[in-house]
């Protein structure tokens, strides 16, 4: 299928090397967990409450949500390369307003602009199909992604401590650097594998209301979007459980916020091995039993009177394999559901899952106060979890009434 030549590293008249894709993806994963543990310090420099400089997380996923609407349409108008190239280039200026930044009010704003480097995620898999054959996609994604996925292992660890040595200037320094790394490695590396054609945004959100009619889209996406949901509110308040409750330091913090990409290694592994034999229901079934499970078994160590940290954090490993196991299946299903709309679901479905995410992650953070403990954050992962139970079972419904989507043409609707 590809008529590329073939790749060599470091030569930009060339695709990139597997290397610069995984660099691409794992920057987005960084920036957004690598000063998790640094934002109870950063709510007293700034002298606000910890639930204002909660709104990063939340304010950032929101606006990564809206790009993911238009990446895609911009780069098939203009190509791969030039906006991966200006969007790297904005968001080091937006990390160095971090940096810098005199008030809360000011850091949100540089905050909420450092979402342009989602498109450094989008792309690089866009770059992928660009590339290679759909049979060769598949392994290709799987190593960008698994590169991606050793990120947020990583990146709390990191910036706490950054945090407790220099301050959490010294985490936006951390991504400031890693910035100019990927920008340095795309100039030398990325050559443009995409012909840029005149396609319009108008023409891709025309698409959208064949989607809107799809129970089976909705289903999938609502799943993707619940439970994920609990992810992120974890990612929301467990800084606040950490601090607040547990008195863990920034360093130790990184540590515990590991425990959850673990998990979804692991949840990844199993999908990859199993959902072929399983099927992508099956698969969503039973890994949004086991996000569930996370939430309850806590509140169980909680009221048995638990007061380790490992009660709290060692319970979301199992939201982690949850999220392993449905995330890729219920994207996979988004895809599937229109295959001739697969890359205008793929934007919807990203803009609807983290557009709720930065719904659960913002309600989390404005819940969360001294003397609530964990329960508030439980109860929101709880919820939502329990929630993208009855989503799954809304689109194994869906099958029984329309036959699986694989089986037959679609239904109006289904």
């Amino acid at each position: 299928m590809s008529t590329h030549p073939r790749v060599r590293f470091l030569d930009r008249t060339t695709p990139p090397h597997v290397i610069t894709l995984v660099a691409l993806a794992g920057l987005p994963a960084l920036t957004i967990n690598i000063f998790l543990p640094s934002l109870p310090n950063m709510a007293v420099h700034f002298d606000t409450d910890y639930a204002v400089m909660q709104l990063s997380v939340a304010t950032y996923l929101a606006a990564n949500a809206v790009m993911q609407l238009f990446v895609g349409p911009i780069s098939d108008r203009y190509g791969r390369r030039p906006v991966l190239l200006i969007s790297t280039v904005l968001f080091l200026l937006a990390t160095l307003g971090c940096i810098f930044a005199p008030s809360a009010e000011a850091f949100l704003g540089f905050r909420m602009a450092q979402a342009v480097v989602v498109t450094a995620m989008v792309l690089s898999r866009a770059v992928v199909r660009d590339m290679v054959a759909d049979t060769q996609a598949a392994s290709m994604i799987g190593y960008v992604t698994m590169g991606m996925a050793l990120v947020p292992m990583i990146g709390p660890s990191i910036g706490g401590v950054l945090d407790e040595i220099w301050g959490w200037q010294a985490t936006f320094l951390a991504l400031l650097l890693a910035g100019l790394g990927v920008l340095a490695l795309t100039w030398a590396d990325l050559g443009e594998t995409s012909t840029p054609r005149d396609v319009s945004l108008m023409d891709q959100f025309r698409q959208y209301p064949e989607l809107f009619r799809s129970r089976r889209f909705w289903g999938y996406a609502m799943t993707a979007a619940l439970s994920s949901g609990a992810f992120f509110a974890y990612l929301g308040g467990a800084p606040f459980v950490g601090s607040h409750v547990f008195a863990l330091s920034p360093s130790v913090l990184g540590l515990y916020f590991g425990i959850v990409a673990v998990g979804y290694m692991t949840g990844n592994f199993i999908s990859g091995r199993y959902s072929v034999r399983v099927g992508i229901n099956g698969m969503i079934y039973w890994g949004a039993l086991i996000t569930l499970a996370a939430p309850l078994l806590s509140m169980a160590f909680f009221a048995a009177g638990a007061t380790q940290p490992i009660a709290f954090f060692g319970a979301m490993a199992l939201l982690g394999v949850g999220n392993g196991m449905v995330l890729p299946n219920a994207i996979a299903g988004t895809l599937s559901v229109r295959p001739h709309l697969a890359g205008t679901a793929s934007g919807l479905g990203g803009a609807i899952m983290i557009g709720g995410g930065a719904a659960f992650s913002a309600l989390a953070g404005a819940l969360l106060k001294p003397g609530t403990g964990a329960w508030p954050l439980l109860l929101i992962m709880a919820t939502t979890s329990a929630l993208a139970m009855v989503a799954v079972l809304y689109v194994r419904w869906v099958d029984r009434r329309a036959g699986p989507i694989l089986a037959m043409p679609h239904k109006d609707g289904a």
